[in-house]
């Protein structure tokens, strides 16, 4: 009788050590996987933070020429206040560009931007037609793009440039355009793109692009200063 109710003993002391066992790998393993939990909310919360970032880094065009195409795009829509507000605030930016980079185009694009206040009045008494205001807009952009154009070239050296000489030109070309007709021009941008896009590729490469890139760049000049 010893016998047996020592095994039963024996027996309910493993079947004891069996179930706290049990019981303890159910308390850690919800810790556990707590724990290992956090560094994917950690991993999210910081590819959050930095995708406005990196959108607020792509790369931006001249900010008043956007305006300048915002007030087309808004008397298309009939709102004459955005109109208003982005004209105005397009040719604020004309302005301060003038006056920070002056070149021989300074006195064009201040000409233009006098053409543009004068349709100001126009808007609130729906006077003011989306072609008209689409025409003046297309030549202030070419103004535009010729003063920062010029601007660069004056400087110096184009290595490294591409990327706003690419900027002044895409302006020019999308004026171009708009005005319509003007083929001969929109071939003498885009051989000049062509070019332009190998001054940031360094080397004997971009050295090499830098003479035919001025010469035609200085063709997009001369044909934007007749048009004007």
């Amino acid at each position: 009788m010893k016998t047996i109710r020592f095994r039963v003993g024996v027996t309910l002391v493993l079947f004891g050590l069996i179930a706290t066992s049990i019981a303890s790998a159910q308390i850690t393993t919800p810790t556990e996987t707590t724990i290992s939990a956090k560094p994917t909310v950690i991993g999210a919360i910081k590819d959050t933070s930095i995708a406005p970032g990196t959108s607020a880094a792509t790369g931006q065009d001249n900010a008043a020429t956007i305006h300048l195409d915002n007030a087309v795009s808004a008397l298309n829509k009939g709102d004459k206040a955005a109109t208003a507000e982005e004209l105005k605030a397009g040719i604020a930016g004309l302005e301060a560009e003038a006056q920070a980079k002056p070149t021989s185009f300074k006195d064009k694009l201040l000409s233009h931007v006098s053409k543009l206040k004068a349709l100001l009045p126009l808007i609130p008494t729906g006077a003011l037609g989306s072609g008209v205001l689409g025409k003046a807009v297309s030549l202030a952009k070419l103004a535009s793009g010729g003063n920062q154009l010029e601007g660069i070239l004056a400087a110096g050296s184009l290595l490294g440039k591409g990327n706003q000489l690419t900027s002044g030109l895409s302006g020019i070309g999308s004026a171009l355009g708009a005005l319509g007709g003007q083929s001969s021009g929109q071939s003498l941008v885009s051989t000049a793109l062509a070019t332009v896009g190998k001054l940031n590729q360094g080397g004997l490469v971009a050295k090499a692009a830098e003479p035919a890139a001025k010469t035609q760049i200085g063709s997009v000049l001369n044909m934007v200063k007749g048009i004007l």
